[in-house]
């Protein structure tokens, strides 16, 4: 399977915001965004969470490893139309 045709089977897109559950050091569910699609896993920039694991987000540089099953779509990014050839 082509690098394009798992994306293009994947629910998740590049620049979805979503919910996803707190893990590791973290207590809270935080909010994010995609930055990548793995196979079964989301790389997620943190853009909210709870203030008591500011410290944690800070040490994780802001980015997270979600797995797709944990997490839910709250805004889907926009899509940009496909170019149909003639």
């Amino acid at each position: 399977m082509s690098k394009a045709d798992e994306e293009q089977e994947s629910k998740y897109h590049v620049g979805d915001v979503l919910l996803a559950p707190a893990y590791g050091n973290l207590e809270k569910p935080f909010t994010g965004k995609v930055e990548k699609v793995y196979e079964n896993a989301l790389l997620v920039e943190i853009i909210e969470n709870d203030p008591a694991d500011q410290p944690a987000v800070n040490e994780m540089n802001h980015r997270a490893i979600s797995r797709m099953s944990d997490v839910e779509v709250i805004q889907a990014a926009p899509q940009e139309p496909k170019d149909q050839e003639d």
